[in-house]
């Protein structure tokens, strides 16, 4: 008897984990999110169906005679959130915010849900995370109290939309998706299923109401948002909330942006009364001395377009084991080393190497562009020297191997925002274009001009090896 052939229902198929890609076959690496070891066998092949053609919803027109009106962002009353949405939240709009547990998202959109509810829009605030009692008490201490403000505590799909009819609001805050389930679909809630019908059902109930949605999304533990790829691309825009638990300042930064460009950056403070944007952050970022002191320099980072002054510290100490200790915060090891091996190669300073060295940044700031190579080895010689730098230079550059100091994007912008501080002379690389009106601006071409174009105490050598042996 001839053996029966399976039929398209019965042959398994496959399905990716991250994205939601299915395929017939099982493949070691999806296609659509280029993940590896994502694709599992979850069923039946999928049936090869095709669709006819139905009625159109609108007709299409000239696309110089679509109104663009209903595209006009609102404003959140929150000036540094709608610097980086661009110009505020566009009705229709689904926004995800992501960011580690206890860095501020929930304080952050209850704030931006009681400014932008007003008589003509209510804001609805749903929680999954917390009951009501805890939003409130969070909304009194941070002085987030509006009676257009509505307030629930859901994790059922089902209620929400219930909600959504009753309250009828012009803006949704659900904290967060992966607490949120339907009872229609297998899966606990923050599985791949659950999380894809909760955003798709949001993100139509948005476009058919004209409503903006706020999502708070969790992230694993590399800090990529958790959950399928699938909630990235479905969003309009996809925000990070960053930022050291420890230190005041957050970083909001936009990763995509339908509405707007993903190069600008806000800046928060968070403290005990809640958080509020900082116009002019570079003031965390520096700490008010009389007298300069050995082992700091003063740079001028851009977070997106924005122009932050950082200060950079670095310490030296004579070293009581075999192996010296490298130790850094808010600087990136490896180009902290690389400065190391650059002044002791390039700077002949050899002292270096046998010594501990520490060196951090001040109010939590993270400098990882290599602009900030040049602050960092003159903070580094000047450590070594024992001899503080001028208490107004900033140095701006990027330090190759060969000890050259390259040139950096944003120079005029930098120094621009070092003027508008007060900082009167600077360190930058070769032809840096119209400098500031009033300040002294010094170009260097190598390790060897930096350190010569600063005070001859601060280019006194550590003892040299050979110096030693003698």
């Amino acid at each position: 008897m001839a053996a029966r052939t399976k039929s398209a229902k019965d042959r398994p198929s496959y399905r990716c984990t991250e994205c939601g890609w299915t395929t017939a076959k099982w493949l070691g690496r999806c296609p659509e999110c280029q993940a590896w070891g994502t694709v599992e066998e979850f069923g039946g092949a999928p049936a090869v169906r095709t669709t006819a053609a139905g009625r159109v919803s609108t007709a299409a027109l000239p696309i110089g005679q679509v109104d663009s009106r209903q595209a006009t962002a609102r404003p959140t009353g929150v000036g540094e959130l709608d610097r980086v949405l661009g110009g505020g939240l566009v009705p229709g709009a689904v926004v995800l915010l992501a960011g580690e547990p206890g860095v501020g998202k929930s304080t952050l959109l209850l704030d931006v849900a009681a400014k932008a509810a007003s008589d003509e829009h209510r804001t609805l605030y749903v929680t999954g995370e917390e009951s009501a009692s805890q939003v409130r008490m969070r909304a009194d201490r941070i002085h987030a109290i509006n009676d257009h403000l509505y307030l629930a505590a859901e994790t059922d799909l089902s209620a929400v939309l219930a909600h959504l009819d009753a309250v009828k609001p012009s803006l949704l805050v659900l904290d967060s998706v992966q607490t949120v389930a339907s009872p229609e679909i297998e899966g606990a809630p923050g599985g791949m299923a659950q999380v894809r019908e909760v955003a798709g059902a949001l993100i139509r109930a948005s476009k058919e109401r004209g409503m903006s949605t706020l999502l708070v999304g969790h992230v694993t533990k590399e800090g990529a948002i958790a959950g399928p790829r699938l909630l990235e691309h479905l969003v309009d825009v996809v925000l990070s909330f960053e930022g050291d638990r420890h230190a005041r300042l957050r970083l909001v930064r936009g990763v995509k942006n339908r509405y707007g460009a993903t190069d600008e950056v806000g800046c928060f403070e968070l403290h005990d009364e809640g958080i509020t944007g900082l116009a002019d952050p570079s003031g965390l970022f520096l700490t008010r001395r009389d007298e300069p002191v050995p082992g700091t320099c003063l740079t001028v980072t851009l977070e997106g377009k924005r122009p932050l002054v950082a200060e950079v510290q670095a310490l030296t100490v004579d070293s009581q084991i075999p192996s010296p200790r490298r130790t850094t915060s808010g600087l990136e090891t490896s180009r902290v080393s690389m400065m190391l091996a650059v002044l002791e190669q390039r700077g002949r300073i050899s002292s270096l190497g046998k010594r501990d060295i520490y060196s951090a940044t001040v109010g939590g700031v993270k400098l990882s562009e290599p602009a900030a190579d040049l602050a960092i080895a003159l903070a580094l010689a000047s450590a070594a020297s024992d001899t503080p730098l001028p208490k107004n230079l900033v140095a701006i550059g990027e330090v190759g191997l060969a000890g050259e100091v390259r040139r950096v994007t944003g120079v005029q912008r930098r120094l621009a925002e070092a003027h508008r501080l007060g900082f009167t002379h600077a360190l930058v690389p070769t032809d840096p274009g119209k400098v500031p009106a009033g300040m002294k601006v010094t170009e260097v071409a190598d390790m060897g001009d930096a350190l010569r174009a600063l005070p001859r105490r601060t280019r006194a050598q550590a003892p040299r090896e050979d110096d030693a042996r003698r």
